[in-house]
This record gives C-alpha cells, sequence and structure tokens, in this order.
C-alpha cells in the first residue's frame, strides 16, 4: 500500500504548467509540522514537494496561494532523470489524489468564487496533552473503543 495523507501550509504559489500533449500540471511545496518540539521548544517542518495533474492542477493554480492550509491524499513517487550536466537526479515526491481546502474564506484563505464555505473539522483532542496520542474516553470498564 502506497498512500500519503499531509496537512500543511504551502510554501509557495502552485506552478501550474502545461505539458506538451496538453496535459496540466502542478507543483508545489507543502509545510508539516512535525509532531513533536525540539529540547528548545522550537516546532520543525518538514518540506515536502507535490506534483498534481489535470482538473486538480487546475484548481490548485486558481483557488490557493502560498500560506493557505491544504489536505492532500496521494502516494509516493521516486524518479530520476539526468541533468544538464549528465548527472543523475533522484526525485521523491507526492503524487496528488485529492485535495481539501482546510481554512474558509472568512479565514481569508480562498477566493473560491461562489458561496461555499470549505473548512476543517474541529481537530481531536487528547485529555493527556498536545503530544501525546488520542485516545477516546470510555464511560465505562466494559467499553471497546469502537463501541458506538
Amino acid at each position: 500500500m502506497n498512500k500519503v495523507i499531509l496537512v500543511g501550509r504551502l510554501t509557495r504559489d502552485p506552478e501550474v504548467k502545461t505539458t506538451q500533449s496538453q496535459v496540466e500540471v502542478c507543483s508545489f511545496t507543502v509545510a508539516v509540522d512535525r509532531r513533536f518540539k525540539t529540547a528548545s521548544g522550537e516546532r520543525q517542518s518538514d518540506f515536502i514537494n507535490c506534483v498534481a495533474w489535470r482538473q486538480q492542477a487546475k484548481l490548485l493554480g486558481q483557488y490557493f496561494q502560498k500560506g493557505h492550509r491544504i489536505g492532500i491524499i496521494g502516494s509516493l513517487q521516486s524518479r530520476s532523470y539526468d541533468d544538464k550536466d549528465g548527472k543523475k537526479v533522484y526525485v521523491t515526491e507526492v503524487t496528488v489524489d485529492e485535495i481539501e481546502f482546510l481554512e474558509s474564506r472568512k479565514d481569508g484563505a480562498s477566493s473560491v468564487s461562489d458561496d461555499r464555505s470549505y473548512s476543517a473539522p474541529a481537530p481531536m483532542s487528547s485529555n493527556a496533552g498536545s503530544d501525546s496520542v488520542f485516545m477516546p474516553t470510555m464511560d465505562d470498564d466494559t467499553a471497546l473503543p469502537f463501541d458506538l
């Protein structure tokens, strides 16, 4: 199984190009915060290169900008090519299958031209602290975590 789920912010405006066969392709980078802070209390981020094709490429170019919060579902892909000096370059990137708006227009993050509002569901929280794994609260000792 090859599945990647990312939530982060765009580090630059999405760059949409058209291939020789007239297919739109969009490349962009998403900054994803790591779960834990460093010893000095700072939060680090990973910068993940992504590529989207066709309709999603158009959508990204039209509605997303640097700093917008985005959710991505896709797959990890590795490829290589020879640069202009003949040196082999290896690239690992996420090929996008689905994208989600994670901020509403009133948050100043989307310029969608209709009246739809795109927002993320409220995050799940834990009673044990912000850096711990989410564990559901049990009402009694006999309940299983997946009981409804």
